[in-house]
């Protein structure tokens, strides 16, 4: 082990990395806490929010092969505080880790990556807008126009972004509540951009085009104590709408859940807990754990009512807080693709 990944590993929160996404029900007392009627500012909320305990800059993307073979992409940065605020050099208290994955119809490959804040090695800057650790990278004159890049010994990919719809933001004006107790982030994404690039996979380069999704969330507390984990679905429609629904499980058996719809012109429709309902309909051994794969998806509202597929079900992120991320497709009421995330499974 390097003197350099010793001291990552000397400091980064043990709790969260062995309770997993419970940890983020823990306490956040000395860190900001979202607040109702927030006003954003951008370029800036674009960048890093020291004083939050937790924030992500999370993409995910849907591609195709010149064969029409499906495939699916991740990348994500995570900044981490041990205590608010940011200082120079290594008296930083900012922890910053990222997931990078490729998932195929039959492969998923992941890794991950962790570093110090204040010696460089890692951060977010929004003018240009950059975000990186070590040699990954998401960067563009502004969050519009985007090159992204992620290395590993199995796999990598180089791809370019271009939005063509505007930001959109969840729950009451971007703040989304999480819990009936009131925890809550703030929460806006970029669900219109358009990607192309190449993958490099061990049987060889694959040029692909699709579409992607960033999300930006940053919080204190995103969840309650009673909570266990997250079902997460990001789903784009023939004719142009998407769905954003997520679900909270609680340790009494309940459900905790939010959605945004997404019109074609960016416009949206927030729906409180209880009105996004996701239920199993199929489950899956997947390292060791069972875990649903296949999922009816309901918004009456806008009469959906759909039967969300993994591509692969094998989609498992093996990596230090592991968890399922993973391409999915969906038929019924409407048609389409998006992505699926579900942590906290044992």
């Amino acid at each position: 082990m390097t003197v350099r990944i010793f001291l990552i590993f000397c400091v980064v929160p043990f709790a969260l990395m062995a309770d997993g996404f419970s940890g983020l029900g823990s306490n956040a007392d000395g860190f900001v806490k979202p607040v109702p009627d927030a006003v954003f500012h951008f370029p800036a909320d674009h960048g890093p929010h020291p004083d939050y305990r937790i924030e992500w800059w999370y993409l995910t993307a849907n591609l195709t092969g010149p064969n029409g073979t499906a495939y699916g992409l991740q990348w994500t940065l995570f900044r981490s505080a041990l205590a608010p605020g940011e200082a120079e050099s290594w008296g930083s208290p900012q922890v910053w880790f990222a997931h990078a994955a490729i998932t195929t119809p039959n492969k998923h490959f992941a890794t991950e990556r962790f570093a110090r804040g204040g010696i460089g090695q890692a951060g977010v800057e929004v003018e240009p807008f950059h975000a990186w650790i070590d040699d990954w990278s998401m960067q563009g004159s502004d969050l519009n126009s985007l090159k992204l890049r992620a290395t590993a010994p199995q796999f990598s990919y180089d791809m370019v972004l271009n939005a063509r719809g505007p930001l959109v933001f969840h729950g009451k004006n971007g703040y989304s509540v999480k819990s009936a107790e009131g925890q809550a982030s703030y929460y806006y994404s970029q669900p219109f951009f358009q990607i192309e690039g190449t993958l490099r996979l061990p049987e060889g380069d694959v040029e692909v085009t699709g579409q992607a999704w960033l999300d930006r969330e940053w919080s204190s507390q995103p969840l309650a104590e009673t909570q266990l984990g997250w079902d997460w679905f990001s789903l784009s429609f023939k004719g142009g709408a998407k769905l954003m629904g997520f679900q909270l499980r609680q340790t009494d058996g309940s459900i905790f859940s939010s959605g945004t719809w997404i019109n074609p012109d960016g416009k949206t429709v927030s729906y409180s807990d209880g009105t996004f309902v996701a239920e199993p309909l199929a489950m899956s051994s997947v390292s060791g754990r069972t875990i649903p794969t296949e999922w009816l998806i309901s918004l009456p509202e806008q009469e959906v009512s759909v039967n969300v597929t993994a591509l692969n079900r094998q989609s498992w992120m093996d990596i230090s807080i592991p968890y399922w991320e993973g391409p999915v497709r969906f038929t019924g009421s409407h048609e389409g693709y998006g992505y699926l995330e579900m942590t906290g499974y044992e």
